[in-house]
Order: structure tokens, then C-alpha cells, then sequence
């Protein structure tokens, strides 16, 4: 059976390892567990760690580091900047999705269509701090604040850039596109990228893409888009 697994973000391996409360409560109240038991703690940085409890408190649960490993980030980067959407239940659940597939870079887009809500940053690094440890994964995804569309066309240096948006044009497949190590894409919002904001990337050297014939919702087309290019 799997040892329970948590996130702990500074783990020093020199010496025993006070957890945060929240993991505490969890260990000792919800799990019962007890001193002597074991567990694995991931730093979300690519190392992982077998733990042994040696106190058991609900609020400073302690415990002991008797093995670590590391596992290096994936040859593959893939940033997927997508807009905000009205219902925070969508956009959460994009955010799960795309965690479990192995994005590692999320941006929420502030676009010209964006309906902005209120962006509770605890709550959406809880729920992809949540999707690393169910998909048993060591490297959390760097989710950032939300961000001006522009600001990212401008500054991205991603090695591939791509754009999925509605409007009619050529545009490739990304199945039918040799994919780079470093790649990022962008979703809009539910009434589409303008087109101002279009021909803004364009001039920054996005390529237009199509995720299939049918429109999507915008968290829709973010897992279409992280599903596609995991596996390209």
C-alpha cells in the first residue's frame, strides 16, 4: 500500500522536519497516524522523501528524514496561459486537469473579453498543490498571478509560441506540428481573443493552432491543449 503522500515546501534532510499545521491536522486528526509511521514528503522541487513520524502533534507533527530521491523536471515544458473565467469552478477545474497531465507553467490571461473575477491565488495553489500529490508527482507547476495578455505576448521567450482562438484563418494541427521542449500556448477568453489582440501575437511570432472542429470552452480547450502537447 502507498505510504500517504504531502507537500511540504522547505525541507531541511539535516535534521527532522516540523510540517505545517495543515499537514499536521491532516496526518494526526484526520489520518490517526501515529510516531514510528511513515510517510512521503515532496518540496514540489523534483525531491521526494520517506519519513518517519517522531511526534505526533496535531499542529507541529515532527518527523525524521531516512531516505531521499530526486527526479529530475520533465525534458518537456509546457506553459499554458488561459484566460480567467466567469465561474471559478471551471477555471479550478482546468487547473486540476492540467496539473495531473504534467503542465508545469500556468498563467491566468487578464484579455480584453475577460469577464475578471476576484483570483483567490491560496485557494488555486491549494487545488494544483492538491493534483501534484493525487497524480503522485514531485515537480509543482509555477502558477502566477494573474496577468495583462500583453504583458505576456511581450515578454515571452518561450521556444514555441502558440495561439488557439476562433477566428477563420490557417492554422495548424498540433499534432501535425514538431513540438519544442519549450513550448507555450494560449487560450482565450469565452467570447474569443479580439482581434487586435490576435494580430498581437501573430506579431510576436504566435503561430495560430486549431484544437478540433468543434468550439470549446475555454477550460475545455486548455486540457484539449494540455492533453495534445504532453503527448506530441
Amino acid at each position: 500500500m502507498a505510504l500517504p503522500f504531502f507537500y511540504q515546501p522547505e525541507i531541511a534532510t539535516t535534521s527532522s522536519v516540523i510540517l505545517s499545521e495543515e499537514t499536521s491536522k491532516h496526518c494526526v486528526q484526520v489520518l490517526r497516524m501515529k510516531e514510528g509511521e511513515h510517510m512521503q514528503l515532496t518540496d514540489g522541487k523534483g525531491n521526494a522523501y520517506t519519513a518517519a513520524i517522531t511526534k505526533s502533534d496535531k499542529k507541529h507533527c515532527t518527523v525524521a528524514i531516512e531516505s531521499t530521491s530526486f527526479l529530475p523536471a520533465a525534458t518537456k515544458q509546457i506553459s499554458i496561459g488561459i484566460s480567467l473565467l466567469k465561474n471559478a469552478n471551471r477555471f479550478e477545474w482546468f487547473l486540476e486537469k492540467a496539473t495531473e497531465m504534467g503542465v508545469t507553467n500556468i498563467i491566468p490571461l487578464l484579455c480584453n473579453r475577460t469577464e475578471r473575477q476576484h483570483f483567490r491565488f491560496d485557494r488555486m495553489h491549494s487545488i494544483v498543490i492538491a493534483a501534484m500529490l493525487q497524480s503522485q508527482q514531485v515537480w509543482l507547476p509555477i502558477l502566477h498571478e494573474p496577468t495583462n495578455l500583453s504583458n505576456v505576448i511581450e515578454l515571452s521567450n518561450a521556444q514555441q509560441k502558440l495561439i488557439a482562438h476562433c477566428e477563420a484563418g490557417d492554422k495548424a494541427t498540433i499534432c501535425g506540428l514538431d513540438i519544442a521542449n519549450d513550448v507555450q500556448i494560449l487560450i482565450g477568453p469565452e467570447g474569443d481573443f479580439s482581434i487586435a489582440e490576435i494580430e498581437m501575437a501573430l506579431q510576436h511570432n504566435y503561430q495560430p493552432v486549431s484544437l478540433g472542429n468543434t468550439r470549446l470552452r475555454t477550460e475545455t480547450a486548455g486540457v484539449v491543449a494540455a492533453a495534445l502537447l504532453v503527448n506530441a
